[in-house]
This record gives structure tokens, sequence and C-alpha cells, in this order.
């Protein structure tokens, strides 16, 4: 197992762990991460007072959030975690971040939930703007952000709400900077989802923002999908990882965006 030395990292790990035995105790969570059984000890700590988790004598036990979660939203690949951690890294720690749905941009939101820069105060929070029910589900108990939730229609696929009422409330709002998910990209074709509906909404994420950073693995600067999000251009930044096709990063860089490889 790969040891987990950042924070943030090792409480996405928790909360995996937990998600998968519904309790962890202090020795078997040092094993795993391959810590010390004090750092275990503060960070169970943490995550009860977040509650994230309930402290008991000697571990914790997991909360309705942490144990209900899907699988594919809690677990996710190193490649995912270096964009998701990569990118929550680019965030002003006041921003306004809208976030669609999707595992990486899921674990984007953990990540920069973790950040140890992040104001308590009320006018300086880091505010998160979501459609995704499992992101504002998860987000809502972090104290330290607000979390805004766009009302619409569920899709059970993908957790994501959408339609006229998404989009109205997205019409009120300014954003930052735009975290987006995608199932493609490419310089001749831009962002892509495979939904049309959430297209709209992801699109009109793009139209609320200074800044528009797209995530995603690197197969999907290979793939299509049925729905553009927006054009190539105004793309501002792609986070993916190294395997990425050289040819299609070039093509991308060519265009004007910043691709960062890690």
């Amino acid at each position: 197992m790969t040891a987990a030395n950042d924070r943030p990292q090792r409480w996405n790990r928790l909360l995996e762990l937990l998600a998968e035995t519904g309790r962890l105790s202090v020795e078997e969570a040092a094993a795993v991460l391959d810590v010390s059984p004090a750092t275990v000890r503060r960070d169970f700590t943490a995550l009860a007072e977040q509650q994230l988790a309930t402290r008991t004598h000697g571990g914790i036990v997991a909360t309705s959030v942490a144990y209900d979660l899907p699988a594919r939203y809690r677990h996710g690949d190193e490649a995912k975690a270096r964009i998701a951690d990569h990118a929550a890294g680019l965030v002003h720690p006041c921003a306004v971040v809208g976030l669609n749905g999707g595992t990486t941009t899921s674990a984007v939101a953990r990540a920069l939930a973790g950040r140890t820069d992040l104001s308590t105060a009320e006018d300086e929070q880091l505010t998160l703007v979501t459609n995704a029910l499992n992101i504002a589900n998860e987000m809502v108990l972090r104290p330290h952000l607000r979390t805004i939730c766009l009302g619409g229609i569920a899709r059970r696929e993908s957790y994501e709400l959408h339609g006229p009422l998404t989009e109205r409330a997205l019409a009120e709002l300014r954003l930052d900077t735009a975290i987006l998910g995608v199932n493609g990209i490419s310089a001749e074709g831009g962002a892509q989802c495979r939904h049309l509906d959430e297209a709209g909404v992801s699109a009109e994420m793009t139209r609320r923002c200074a800044e528009v950073i797209v995530v995603t693995t690197s197969d999907k600067l290979l793939r299509t999908a049925l729905a553009r999000i927006c054009p190539i251009e105004q793309v501002h930044v792609l986070v993916t990882d190294t395997e990425a096709d050289a040819d299609a990063v070039a093509a991308i860089r060519a265009a004007g965006v910043r691709v960062d490889l890690v």
C-alpha cells in the first residue's frame, strides 16, 4: 500500500476505508497509511470535528455521508488524486468555485476542503457552487466552506441536477473559477460530455466565471462525447496526468490552453 503522508490525501484515504469497513482503529489506519499512531489520532479528531466520522475509544466509525457514498465516487486512482490535488492548489482560498459532477471533480472538492490555508471568517470563506448532489452532501459538513447547491432535476446516473431551474440559478451567480470534469476534450471538439442537459449546466458555469479549469485523466484526450460544453478557446487550464498523448497535448497547447501534466 502506498504511504499517504499528505494530510488531505490521508483524510480522503481514511474516508475511503471507512466507507469500506464502517469503522477503523488507530492501529489499522496507521498500518495502512504508514504513519505514526499519533498522526492518526490527530486525523481522527479532525474528521470528527468536521462531522465526517464519529470518534470512539481507539478509533472512529463512519457517518452516513462517508458510509453511503457510492463506491465510484469514493475511490479514485492515483492519477485522479494527483489531478485533484494540483487543481485544488490553483484556486484562490477566498474564491467562488463552480464544480460539475463526476469522480474527478468530487476528488477536487475533497482536496479543496483539505487545504490548510482556508479562512474561517464568513466573508472570506471558499465558496463551492455545484449541481452535484454527492459533492454538496459531503461538503456541507465542512464548517470552513460555504456550499451552494443548485436546484433542478436529479439524474441518478451522475448525481447531477440539471434543467431550467439549475441554469436559472447559475444566471444569478458570479463564479471566479469553474472546475469541470469531462467525458472528452480535444483541440477540435473542445470540452465535451455525454448528457445534453448536463452539458448545458456546465456551459452556463463557463459563461459565469473568469477562469475555466478542466480536470480529467489522460484517456479522455482521445475520446469524443455527444455534447459540447465549450470550445477549447474557452478553457484556460487543463490538468491531466503524465500518460497523456503527446500530440493531443501539443494541439491543445497550440490552441492557447495551459496544460499541466501531473
